[in-house]
């Protein structure tokens, strides 16, 4: 008697957590799902910068890290944002532009070069500074700005066309593009989420390793990361209004991406010694990044 009560209440309250975690889960995706394009960019994006916080955060635990683990880390996130830019943005765009009538070429081969020329321009201009370079190495305009300052440009440099990505992709799902899916620009946030981390730990932690307390190194890491929520708003607001020009922001943040990948990223996780094995990282973030793209997508 006693057990077979027991048995009922622990069934039902089984049963009743089921329920509410079912339902809290429906209420949350069908929020999401009918949440305009700039809301849910603003989610998707706060939700990158959020694993570049957490990456920073890993300052709190240790001051001196590895090199091979930040080259591979580095070499990682290269591989996922080398297959975010053909998976979730060039071979959309190469479908959409089909779709709307145009030669299914030239809209990404031009929206590929201006990304590309875009960021070009943006790196002559922004000063910053790479991994492992000296404060006389600084590039971009002259300026009196500090070395942690310009660490934390560079990493930004990195966010731009990402946040940019996010933007565009859900922009393009709500402009009701065929070969876009909500599913598809959340593998997209996932997977920039997923190389934040490596990049938020890139920043903190050798500030962390110069001197700066753990606090400070954390503020400059996370705050790499908030150009994403910006870029990203900016990205979706230009899709939705002038729709046409939607292949053309596909591919001109994969050309951004691509220059950033080749730029710095890759060379900077050749820097530590550990090439051989950074390489490997690419190529593991590669598959990870194609594989979401392509199971979620």
């Amino acid at each position: 008697m006693i057990f077979s009560i027991f048995y009922s209440g622990l069934f039902t309250g089984t049963r009743i957590r089921n329920i509410h975690e079912k339902w809290s889960g429906k209420v949350v995706g069908d929020f999401f799902a009918s949440a305009g394009p700039i809301v849910q960019t603003l989610i998707g994006t706060l939700f990158t910068w959020g694993l570049t916080a957490l990456g920073a955060a890993a300052v709190f635990v240790r001051k001196d890290p590895s090199k091979k683990m930040l080259d591979v880390m580095l070499g990682f996130a290269a591989g996922v944002m080398i297959a975010a830019s053909y998976w979730s943005l060039l071979a959309p765009a190469i479908e959409m532009s089909a779709e709307m009538g145009m030669w299914p070429w030239f809209p990404p081969a031009v929206g590929f070069l201006l990304g590309g020329v875009f960021l070009r321009i943006v790196d002559r201009i922004l000063p910053h500074l790479h991994l492992g370079q000296l404060r006389e190495e600084a590039e971009g305009i002259e300026t009196t700005w500090k070395r942690t300052t310009l660490l934390v440009m560079a990493i930004t440099l990195h966010n731009i066309p990402e946040g940019m990505a996010v933007g565009v992709a859900f922009g393009a799902v709500a402009s009701g593009i065929p070969s876009a899916s909500l599913a598809g620009a959340m593998a997209l946030v996932l997977g920039i989420g997923i190389q934040n981390f490596p990049e938020g730990m890139a920043v903190s932690l050798p500030l962390r390793r110069d001197g700066v307390s753990p606090m400070r190194s954390f503020w400059y890491g996370q705050l790499s990361g908030i150009v994403e929520p910006i870029s990203g708003v900016i990205g979706a607001v230009a899709v939705v209004m002038a729709r046409p020009i939607l292949p053309y922001a596909l591919a001109f943040a994969a050309g951004a991406m691509i220059f950033v990948v080749v730029e710095e990223v890759i060379p900077e996780s050749q820097q530590g010694g550990y090439g051989d094995q950074a390489t490997m990282g690419v190529i593991l973030g590669f598959i990870v990044m194609m594989i979401l793209d392509v199971a979620l997508g």
